[in-house]
């Protein structure tokens, strides 16, 4: 394995590629440790300290812990990932921008330029209501910002602004000339800097006995359950339905082509974590943007209807990810091209008509398939949300909040365990990793190099003579 790993650095362009990744990776983790000016940063930290298991937590969780101190690179890659979304939405129910999509390279180009200044307009939104916010908050009669003003709300949403643009700017330049998908490597640093403080929690809840004689119990079963998570979503991702395709024989000259046999691989999961990551960004946004609102009364209910772990928020963040799921597999996979470019080399699915009738079949397997995607994403995401603020379904109206409240209190009000081993998290930093060695593994076997896994195709090496 330790050949393996040297094999990469052997490779000019792979290392060049890799260096490039991690020095940007640097330059942000770096802009994490830059405050925005005019802030009370030790007093922002405590006030998310007390709010970790809410839902302010698990905003602050994709920014890397950035938010609590409220970096320059506080909004984080959230604000671009929005403003992709309402693009892509905007194809499907937009006839211009669909056609703009079909004209390949340029259409692209355009678009993604739109979504730019789409993620400044949105940026520019949500630091003014954060600006406008901290103005108005007080922490134990201690305010959180120290030259309230005007000047204190242009230089925040300048600030803020600005650095969203430059982390949309990283992950753009680590996707076209780093080792991966940019904006996933960001989250997944992010995530990933926090697990020291995820283990230092463990640690303190073991020394002070936080859960009384059962805490020795409770923590073997939680890293345990971690184990058995991370095993879990290694095996869903793997997972593949393979459909037989059989290719005709036909004579060319003195040559008979075609007459294999090989398969056609839909994974379970194709979306990978995109339809978590756009879900919770479409329930991030409105409750960023009516916060400053939250003292009223109708803005006040809604708020506590959406807080993190009500009936409510949970209901729509399962139907989002469902919605993205099949939303984002079908940009990326459509059952008539495949069916046609199948049909115009002489492949057949045994037993299926070539054209129409493989498209339909194709396109019931990838429904029912992705069905399973996404109620495994839903499973997978609400773990953290049950460990840390439990299932409110005590709080439903009428005689069904009252039947629930003889539920145990863990099951209503959470365990309190850190969020950083839950499931979206590990979600995240599995399925990037698994995504990144990939890219790394096929670099390395286009240039007659071993993989890292038995299967990638290589048994020896290439020698340098």
């Amino acid at each position: 394995m330790l050949e393996k790993f040297t094999n990469i650095f052997r490779i000019p362009d792979l290392r060049k590629r890799i260096l490039f990744t991690l020095g940007l990776l640097a330059v942000y983790r770096l802009g994490g440790h830059i405050p925005t000016p005019g802030i009370n940063a030790d007093l922002l930290q405590q006030f998310f300290e007390q709010n970790r298991g809410t839902f302010l937590g698990f905003i602050d969780l994709f920014s890397g812990g950035q938010l609590r101190r409220l970096t320059i690179f506080a909004l984080g890659i959230m604000p671009y990932i929005t403003a992709s979304i309402i693009l892509q939405l905007l194809t499907v129910v937009y006839e211009p921008l669909a056609k703009l999509q079909k004209e390949g390279e340029l259409g692209r180009k355009k678009i993604t330029q739109w979504t730019r200044y789409l993620t400044v307009a949105l940026s520019a939104m949500q630091s003014l209501g954060i600006a406008i916010t901290l103005q108005k908050s007080t922490q134990g009669g201690a305010a959180f910002v120290t030259n309230p003003g005007p000047g204190f709300v242009l230089m925040t949403v300048i600030t803020l602004t600005a650095g969203s643009i430059f982390v949309m700017w990283l992950g753009e330049q680590i996707t076209e000339r780093g080792l991966g998908n940019g904006m996933s490597l960001l989250i997944f640093a992010g995530i990933v800097v926090g697990l020291p403080r995820g283990v230092a929690d463990l640690l303190d809840k073991a020394k002070t006995d936080a859960w009384g004689s059962f805490t020795a119990l409770a923590l073997i079963l939680l890293v345990a359950l971690m184990v058995a998570i991370v095993a879990f979503i290694v095996f869903v991702e793997r997972s593949e339905r393979r459909i037989p395709v059989q290719y005709a024989k036909r004579v060319v000259g003195r040559k008979v082509m075609g007459g294999q046999s090989t398969h056609l691989p839909m994974r379970v999961n194709a979306g990978g974590v995109m339809p978590i990551i756009f879900a919770s960004s479409i329930l991030t946004f409105p409750q960023t943007a009516l916060y400053p609102f939250k003292d009223t009364k109708f803005i006040g209910h809604l708020m506590r209807l959406l807080g993190w772990g009500e009936p409510l928020y949970t209901f729509l963040y399962a139907v989002g990810i469902i919605f993205f799921a099949y939303f984002y597999v079908s940009i990326i996979f459509n059952p008539s091209e495949v069916a046609d470019n199948m049909r115009k080399y002489g492949g057949f699915i045994p037993g299926i008509r070539p054209g129409k009738r493989t498209a339909d079949h194709i396109n019931d397997i990838l429904t029912r398939i992705t069905l399973v995607g996404a109620l495994y994403l839903i499973l997978i995401s609400f773990i953290p949300e049950w460990m840390i603020a439990g299932i409110h379904l005590n709080h439903l109206p009428g005689a069904l909040g009252a039947f629930f409240e003889r539920l145990p209190a863990w099951i209503t009000n959470g365990l309190g365990v850190t969020f950083y081993f839950g499931g979206t998290s590990l979600l995240i930093v599995v399925g990037v990793a698994m995504d990144t060695v990939q890219q790394v593994e096929a670099q390395l076997i286009m240039r007659h190099y071993d993989g890292f896994t038995p299967r990638s195709g290589r048994i020896r090496g290439r020698r340098a003579w």
